[in-house]
């Protein structure tokens, strides 16, 4: 959270130094207690409804994929067959392993879900509405640092999945929590950077304003690179292929979950597939106008399709077309390596997304005038917006190429050390090993010795004792004959 405090700084210094056009946020004063109550349980029965769908939508996407039907029994294209799965969980039997800790362990899935309901509190689904007789956004509340406020439930919601590995008393959950913990954490600060742009863009991070600014041009454009960073580490973010690592099947079994079961495994299930429908809609109202019509059809007609209710419907098409690319990648790319994914993000796309950071900040200001005349001065120098791109530019290349070259490095040197050495100490890991071939063995080292002489007292004392309990067992023998 630290770095989103930064961008929350560089953000929150620009409106009062730069000539901003005038986004208003959403206006809440018409809205009594009861409407924002009813629009919160509007939007817990949308998130459940979507996240029913969503499942039988990715199993019937997959299955056309792969060939195969997909679910098809329950219901009409079997579109009753996510409920039948969530009643088979609820009617499970609910397993708690021996050596759990039972409170932290019950807690951890239900942190895991609910952090991902809050989320959505703050998500424009659509413009001012008349409900009830009152004119209110549909919107359950915003505030002047709304994407902040998705940032810190996110990593709140990171709680859930290292305590639930930690309490299952199990080796595999905890493997499991911590290398989801280290990924989101680090995906997080990649995330974070690629909306500092979007801050810089619109002047303010209440996402009903940023909807605003985008009421001619949506930050998909000029934001290109953010946009492509935040699609990749969303997909980090969730934990989804390629980039589930957590639940790695030929290492970790199910990772964090593997002891959980029932209605508590269901949980996870629930928070996992509505997370993914909050960073979908962060990044719908972050880059994609929101719940605005495409420029194309609001310049038609824009009272007729770009209406208030008929945001709702923008909002959820923009919306499924991220979900369908979950879908797709799960369905076409196979699962990274954990170090690969991990310095690829902490290597490549923070150092990148910093350098266009502070490209965008250059071109940003000079286009707001703040630099005087669209002009830079720099050593005495004066640098037009042009240079300043083109700088950028080469920056963020320079980067890419240091990345590729410093990966490359590794490999040669990774290769390098897999060279098995000609000579080698059988005893140096204190159980023999035998050589490769090509190699010879080593005269044992005098550590090796003492490793050996603290191993053969106990193996010669049960030796001599069985020994000795046959000798005499055999002279007892004797004399009995």
């Amino acid at each position: 959270m630290s770095l989103a405090a930064t961008a929350y700084g560089v953000a929150a210094a620009l409106p009062s130094s730069l000539p901003t056009t005038e986004n208003p946020a959403a206006d809440f004063s018409d809205t009594p207690w009861w409407i924002a109550l009813i629009k919160a349980v509007g939007i817990f029965v949308y998130l459940l409804v979507s996240t029913l769908l969503v499942i039988w939508f990715e199993r019937r996407v997959i299955g056309r994929m792969q060939q195969r039907p997909g679910p098809n029994r329950n219901g009409p294209f079997g579109l009753l067959q996510t409920l039948a799965d969530g009643m088979k969980s609820m009617l499970k039997e609910d397993i708690t392993p021996a050596n759990a800790e039972k409170l932290i362990y019950t807690a951890a899935p239900l942190i895991a879900a609910t952090m991902a309901f809050v989320s959505f509190a703050i998500i424009p689904l659509g413009g001012t509405v008349w409900m009830f007789g009152h004119h209110t956004p549909l919107q359950v509340t915003d505030v002047p640092v709304a994407v902040l406020l998705v940032l810190a439930v996110a990593s709140v919601g990171v709680y859930g999945i290292i305590l639930a590995g930690w309490s299952s008393g199990s080796t595999y959950p905890l493997l499991g929590g911590l290398r989801s913990t280290a990924q989101v954490i680090s995906y997080e600060i990649a995330m974070g950077l690629s909306l500092v742009a979007i801050f810089l863009y619109s002047g303010s991070m209440s996402t009903s304003a940023i909807v605003s600014a985008q009421s001619s041009l949506w930050y998909i454009l000029p934001a290109f690179f953010s946009f492509a960073v935040y699609v990749i580490t969303m997909v980090g973010e969730t934990n989804r292929l390629p980039f589930d690592l957590a639940e790695g099947e030929g290492e970790l079994t199910g990772g964090f979950h593997t002891e959980y079961s029932s209605m508590r495994f269901a949980m996870f299930f629930l928070g996992e597939y509505v997370n993914m429908f909050t960073v979908s809609a962060l990044a719908t109202t972050l880059f994609l106008g929101g719940w605005q019509a495409p420029p194309i059809i609001s310049a038609i007609n824009d009272n007729m399709f770009g209406g208030a209710w008929w945001g709702l419907l923008w909002f959820t098409a923009k919306l499924w077309f991220f979900m369908f690319i979950f879908v797709w990648l799960r369905g076409s790319l196979p699962r990274v390596r954990y170090d690969q994914f991990m310095r690829f993000g902490w290597k490549f796309l923070i150092p990148i997304t910093l350098a266009w950071v502070v490209a965008v900040a250059f071109i940003r200001g000079a286009q707001l005038g703040f630099l005087g005349d669209s002009k830079l001065t720099f050593a005495g120098r004066e640098l037009s917006v042009a240079t300043v791109v083109i700088v950028s530019i080469v920056a963020v290349i320079a980067l890419a190429a240091a990345w590729i070259w410093d990966d490359r490095r590794a490999a040669r040197a990774a290769a390098d050390d897999e060279t098995p050495p000609e000579e080698i100490d059988p005893f140096a890991g204190g159980y023999p090993v035998p050589p490769l071939p090509g190699q010879r063995l080593a005269e044992p080292t005098q550590s090796s010795h003492r490793l050996a002489a603290s191993r053969q007292p106990v193996l010669t004392g049960s030796t001599t004792s069985s020994t000795s309990s046959t000798s005499s067992s055999t002279a007892k023998e004797e004399d009995h004959g």
